[in-house]
């Protein structure tokens, strides 16, 4: 790793920027969306000793994005959710009404996102209903521990926890581990540690807009600042996260890691998105590392898409399942 690599964004001295003008390059649900100015920069986080303070505030947070969450959820007779307990790790199951039960079903370990610290209980299946019900697989959705009360490592001990009774109940070839923005941090840091552990890739690994590098070193960062107008720096959350760990640690910052020997890799950002700069640097550091690895970077998008009900989403979560798809074909057609 360079001394660039390990550059923080305080040294890229980010300047906040005026709201951008919308594109017409984009669909018009896109356009209303991108319409709508970033928040002014402030700084409400707890003091990060304040464990109280911090549990109460997101508890206020998980409330105002709960009614998002719910209205975006796909029709309630397209898929069954049961909560169900895996390796004492909290986690939930969604079944896509069309699909019937076998044995060989594939799993999609789908990994919720949140800055590291939002978006458990119910939350953590909400946001990937969208994506899940299209699978031809059963999606689930782990409800990991997080900050205040369990910092790093408690989420990724609870995440391999889940990928081990996963690849022992249908092979590691018939597994997908997928994560956005935070849970893409998670994803790429569980494969991580999964090989240092020994335990066999899975068929493939989704990363959308993740959150690789949490010292947010990346030109985007200071490129986009104000012009995402979905997400700021986290930089306070990621302390919190990592309760002193070097933030350059590869389980707290996976594009710090040794890459070598991951499954094939689709990445995804947008123009617009705080974390381009993550998503680029990751697919190019895979590729050095001989991995498989398809990047999509969408026109105008701000981190996380445009809402989830825009065709940019829609063709988003379709490229997605494609490559699910195919690359499920090609580790079943391998020797196991």
């Amino acid at each position: 790793m360079t001394d660039i690599d390990r550059q923080s964004s305080d040294e890229l001295a980010p300047v906040r920027r005026s709201h951008p003008p919308v594109p017409r390059s984009v669909s018009e649900q896109a356009q209303r969306m991108l319409s709508v100015p970033a928040a002014a920069e402030a700084s409400p986080y707890p003091d990060l000793q304040d464990t109280a303070a911090w549990a109460a505030f997101v508890e206020m947070l998980d409330t105002v994005v709960r009614p998002l969450c719910e209205a975006a959820l796909p029709p309630a007779e397209s898929f069954e959710v049961s909560a169900q307990e895996i390796n004492g790790v909290a986690n939930f199951a969604i079944h896509p009404a069309h699909l019937p039960q076998a044995n060989d079903t594939p799993l999609f370990i789908d990994i919720h996102g949140g800055a590291l610290y939002l978006g458990g209980g119910e939350l953590a299946w909400m946001a990937g209903a969208a994506h899940a019900v299209g699978r031809n697989g059963i999606t689930w959705a782990p409800d990991y521990r997080m900050p205040p009360l369990h910092p790093f490592p408690a989420a990724l001990d609870d995440l391999m926890a889940v990928y081990r009774a996963a690849i022992e109940a249908v092979g590691p070839h018939r597994v997908v581990v997928s994560g956005g923005s935070a849970g893409g941090n998670l994803a790429a840091a569980l494969l991580v540690r999964a090989k240092d552990e020994g335990l066999p890739m899975p068929a493939a690994l989704v990363l959308l807009t993740p959150e690789v590098d949490l010292t947010e070193s990346g030109d985007s960062f200071v490129t986009n600042n104000g012009i995402d107008n979905v997400l700021g720096s986290l930089k306070t959350v990621n302390l919190l996260y990592a309760a002193g760990e070097d933030l350059t640690h590869p389980y707290i910052s996976p594009l710090f890691a040794d890459l070598s020997g991951f499954p094939p890799t689709f990445l995804q950002s947008g123009t617009r998105d705080l974390f381009l700069s993550n998503t680029v640097r990751m697919h190019r550091k895979l590729l050095h590392a001989g991995v498989t690895a398809e990047l999509h970077v969408f026109e105008a998008m701000p981190h996380g898409g445009f809402g989830g009900a825009t065709p940019e989403d829609d063709e988003l979560r379709a490229a997605a399942r494609r490559f699910e798809s195919v690359q499920l074909a090609r580790a079943a057609s391998q020797p196991n």
